[in-house]
């Protein structure tokens, strides 16, 4: 089983984050520069919640407020469901369909060590089940001696 410190290391341990402070709008620039869905949001090296463009369409431009007046802090997520290097995909893609959450903040000896999303627990789960279609065929068609 493809383990979160497998697909971190083929993507990268980068996680991009941003201070409860700081304006929506200045998240919303810093995901679109950094290519990313979600910010991990810190303060004092803890983590105190999770700001996504999830979070943004629904309490900022439902909501009619204004991104470069509205901190962080009033719409980021403050429940943050988060995996260990060792964690299995397969329980963090359960973890994520269970919570309805599309990614998850990842914790080594309690400091932030990357942020995986949907994408990349989808892909890595669908990398395994192809090798275990592969291994099959290959044993069905004998070329397993």
């Amino acid at each position: 089983m493809m383990t979160v410190k497998e697909i971190l290391d083929q993507k990268g341990h980068t996680a991009w984050t941003i201070s409860p402070g700081a304006k929506v709008l200045e998240a919303l620039k810093l995901m679109a520069a950094k290519r990313v869905g979600a910010l991990v949001v810190v303060e004092n090296d803890e983590i105190v919640g999770i700001i996504s463009e999830r979070d943004y369409a629904r309490k900022v431009i439902l909501k009619g407020l204004q991104s470069q007046d509205t901190p962080v802090r009033d719409i980021m997520t403050t429940e943050v469901y988060g995996v260990r290097l060792d964690t299995a995909a397969e329980e963090c893609m359960a973890l994520m369909t269970d919570k309805r959450i599309r990614h998850l903040p990842v914790r080594t000896e309690g400091k932030l060590a990357g942020v995986i999303s949907i994408g990349d627990v989808v892909k890595a789960v669908m990398t395994e089940q192809k090798v275990k279609i592969e291994n099959l065929e290959n044993y069905i068609m004998g070329k397993y001696q």
